[in-house]
């Protein structure tokens, strides 16, 4: 069998993402049936973390459990990948081990060579191109909430010079959905050009229209989801703090960029979340925050994800 792998949303196709979608949401309503709880019996994932999660960790040893298998947690924190030993040479050698490999990492390089070198499938828990497990998780969530894909517009507000807007990006193109992107005008927060390129192409075949302005009404007019993720990620120096704050504040998603919205909008963070910052209170603990189902999922879909590339999604 060919070996598949997940380094970005765009590796699959939107067939693929809605099977998967589809079988997560299917596993979620009976996830303790008999006809998955050994799916991966003595199967093994091995977990490479440069890059602390809660929800990742979790949700990823969580699943392998339910499934009859078992995760291993590796942290490099205090070891980096490709110094003490080539990422050829760990690649190679966990795949005698392994029937996954999945990394949480801070290049997309990582990933890649991580991927080229793997005997097993490897799975991108995030790097600093794209979070495919995040975005399929949320795309599952927009379907249980909004019944399909159709006619829909997601914005997405703040630092677009990030992973996940790139996902969202990618996923808006495959499913033919409308999205912009409100973000400072400034190429340090801007979508990267080699995305811009990959998402046009997409957009050939499926209309979809995806814009970066830097309105946060605009972009919020006549949507459907309205997302937001934190302004201060993992690296960011405290002393650029107060400034990130300045540059992002207008692109807040708060009470009354939610009112420019559909009345039936739904927001979602991809979490941590700090209130006050890209989002208020009222927002994220408010009746149109789904942010929590959203985090559920990534467990649901991880799952879906390990059994797809391991060709026993049946």
């Amino acid at each position: 069998m060919e070996i598949r792998n997940l380094t970005k949303v765009s590796d699959f196709t939107r067939e693929e993402c809605e099977n998967i979608i589809d079988y997560s949401i299917k596993m979620k309503a009976d996830k303790f049936n008999s006809k998955y709880t050994s799916k991966l019996s003595h199967k093994t994932l091995l977990m490479i973390f440069a890059k602390p999660s809660l929800r990742t960790r979790v949700s990823f040893e969580t699943g392998m459990t339910q499934l009859g298998g078992h995760g291993i947690f590796y942290s490099i924190k205090d070891s980096p990948l490709g110094i003490k030993e080539t990422i050829q040479d760990t690649a190679k050698c966990a795949s005698r081990y392994v029937d996954l490999i999945a990394a949480r990492v801070f290049k997309r390089k990582d990933i890649q060579d991580l991927a080229a070198n793997s005997d097993v499938p490897v799975i991108n828990m995030l790097d600093d191109f794209a979070h495919p497990c995040q975005i399929l998780c949320d795309f599952q969530t927009i379907k249980e909430k909004k019944g399909n894909f159709d006619n829909l517009k997601l914005s997405f507000f703040g630092d677009s010079y990030n992973n996940v807007t790139y996902d969202l990006m990618r996923m808006c193109a495959i499913f033919g959905m409308n999205m912009d992107i409100a973000c400072p005008n400034d190429p340090r927060y801007s979508p990267e050009k080699e995305v811009l390129e990959e998402i046009a192409e997409i957009s050939k075949k499926t209309r979809s229209v995806i814009r970066v302005v830097h309105d946060a009404m605009e972009a919020a007019k006549g949507a459907d989801i309205l997302y937001a993720d934190s302004w201060m990620s993992y690296g960011i120096p405290k002393e650029e703090e107060d400034e990130r704050v300045k540059l992002f504040m207008p692109f807040q998603v708060n009470a009354k960029v939610m009112a420019n919205a559909k009345s039936d909008a739904i927001f979602m963070n991809c979490l941590p979340a700090k209130r006050g910052y890209e989002e208020t209170a009222e927002i994220i603990d408010g009746p149109q925050s789904i942010v929590f189902d959203q985090a559920e999922n990534r467990l649901h879909v991880q799952k879906a994800i390990i059994l797809f590339l391991l060709g026993i999604m049946d």
